[in-house]
């Protein structure tokens, strides 16, 4: 009985020490062989330790990490506080000024546009005004200062800021900007949508650089990657360089990480010319598509903002169609906080999320900010047979939508500002790599506040069908269906509604540790 009870407690012992085992990043050891050999081991390690198990939704031997250090991968969960220290606050916000300084001597010197043109007496009026809501062209409001804003964000969060630190300096620099920055009046839906959207996209762009950033390597992986992230987070770029981190070598990793997929899509995309036709005479384009996928949506652990997201761009060009740009659309959702749990063989994360749509159509043209309540669930239907879905619906405190029926009453200004709601759903069965089915749909239902009074109400379905070709290459097909039903106060009641084709190749690239497909 001695024996059997010293047994029990020696593997009770053992198990609460495996449990304890990692309680610190791999670090390459001098003088244990060369550096490159011990990254190589370390990467396979992790990689054999901690890849999603068949059938699972995160890895078996989760429980050897210590989750307040990690993610169920092996991945840090914050930024090493030693090595990426908070600088001063007069760093980021020097920063902040230089940008705003760096775009007016552009605007001023270079490109010798009129509202470049400041001066003191400006600076008073602007001081002594109350905004407007301006009338710059659509994709400069609705891409342009998002963009802009993520210069702000990224002064702060790459000088050893958190997302929520971070954020004050995105609202200060559009601030200062629209108040000093140009000689026309500050505009409302700027000082909105540049620190909001800012952020959220400076966050993406800051994940995205972390994880392609590894202080480990040396000589031209470490040259390659200190590149392909100062193009992606230019600002991050600059003070790697000016805190001497883009040729600091360290023994272990040191950024936050969380796996990523990425799905790339080429082929072509036909537009049907007449509305409610769906495969009459079309104009046909070549496209290209891109679609990040960050993050475990059913691992259990604590989540901080964009821990989850999706980012999403689509692009085509070429063929005689001169009403819908280049940029077809760019989508893309962040967690901001959630929680995770079980129904029965159901995995489901709820939370709040921040979405960006900004959608150039023959039909419309959208750009919206918005915040609403996520539901993802994922059930297991065998190994290989999972169906995914993800429900949405948000309030939109600020949207653009193009009227496509005339300039307003200035002549200038061709969209309208308004407000609403979205519904959105995306529900996937997935085959593993063989196959998939997906079916998503979007709704927006709008009222103008400023421009043509009245409403409208939008709808966007995509179905798509996927099959594997080779490996990870698959063929694709998916449906576009654009209607709007817009409402004016002034005129008749405008209804429209048309679709568009793809035919694609699809290249999924998957995170070696993360074996889910949620795309």
């Amino acid at each position: 009985m001695k024996y059997i009870f010293s047994s029990i407690f020696f593997l009770c012992f053992l198990s609460m020490s495996q449990a304890q085992i990692i309680t610190a990043p791999d670090s390459i050891k001098p003088g244990r062989g060369a550096r490159e050999a011990q990254l190589e081991q370390i990467k396979e390690r992790k990689k054999r330790l901690f890849t999603d198990a068949e059938g699972g939704t995160e890895p078996k031997n989760a429980f050897l990490l210590d989750t307040t250090l990690f993610n169920k991968y092996g991945d840090l969960l914050h930024d090493d506080p030693e090595y990426n220290k908070r600088q001063t606050i007069w760093k980021p916000t020097a920063q902040v000024v230089g940008v705003n300084a760096l775009f007016m001597g552009y605007n001023r010197y270079m490109a010798k546009a009129d509202y470049g043109y400041v001066s003191r007496e400006t600076w008073k009026k602007n001081l002594r005004s109350e905004p407007e809501w301006d009338t710059d062209e659509f994709g400069i409001n609705f891409i342009g200062h998002p963009y802009q804003g993520t210069l702000y964000f990224n002064a702060a969060r790459s000088q050893g800021y958190n997302y929520w630190q971070s954020l004050p300096f995105a609202v200060t620099g559009s601030l200062t900007w629209e108040y000093f920055g140009e000689n026309t009046l500050p505009s409302y839906n700027d000082m909105i949508y540049t620190p909001l959207n800012g952020a959220a996209l400076g966050e993406i762009l800051y994940r995205l650089s972390s994880n392609i950033l590894d202080d480990r390597t040396r000589g031209r992986e470490r040259a390659l990657r200190e590149i392909a992230a100062g193009v992606v987070n230019p600002v991050r770029g600059l003070n790697r360089l000016l805190q001497g981190k883009t040729f600091q070598v360290t023994n272990k990793e040191v950024y936050e990480k969380e796996p990523i997929n990425i799905t790339l899509f080429a082929g072509v995309h036909r537009q049907n010319k007449r509305q409610d036709d769906l495969f009459g005479p079309g104009d046909t384009k070549g496209m290209l598509n891109v679609q990040v996928d960050y993050g475990n949506p059913f691992e259990l652990q604590k989540r901080k903002p964009f821990d989850l997201f999706r980012f999403r761009a689509e692009f085509s060009k070429g063929g005689d169609d001169t009403i819908s740009g280049t940029i077809n659309n760019i989508t893309g959702y962040g967690l901001i906080f959630g929680r995770n749990g079980h129904l029965g063989k159901l995995d489901v994360l709820t939370g709040l999320l921040q979405y960006y749509d900004y959608w150039n159509t023959r039909n419309f043209d959208l750009g919206a900010l918005g915040f609403g309540g996520g539901l993802f669930t994922r059930l297991p239907l065998t190994n290989q047979l999972n169906l995914y879905t993800n429900a949405h619906l948000g309030v939109i405190p600020l949207a653009g939508n193009s009227t496509r029926f005339a300039p307003d009453e200035n002549g200038l200004r061709d969209y309208v500002y308004t407000t609403g709601l979205h519904g959105k759903i995306e529900s996937t069965l997935s085959l593993g790599k063989y196959a998939s089915a997906a079916f998503v749909y979007y709704h927006y239902w709008l009222k103008t506040f400023e421009g043509l009074e009245g409403t409208n109400s939008i709808g966007i379905i995509r179905p798509r069908i996927t099959v594997q070709v080779y490996k990870n290459l698959s063929m694709g097909y998916e449906h576009f269906g654009y209607t709007t039903n817009r409402r004016l106060v002034a005129y008749p009641t405008q209804r429209s509604v048309v679709t568009d084709q793809k035919i694609f190749l699809q290249l999924f690239l998957q995170d070696p540790q993360r074996k889910g497909r949620y795309n």
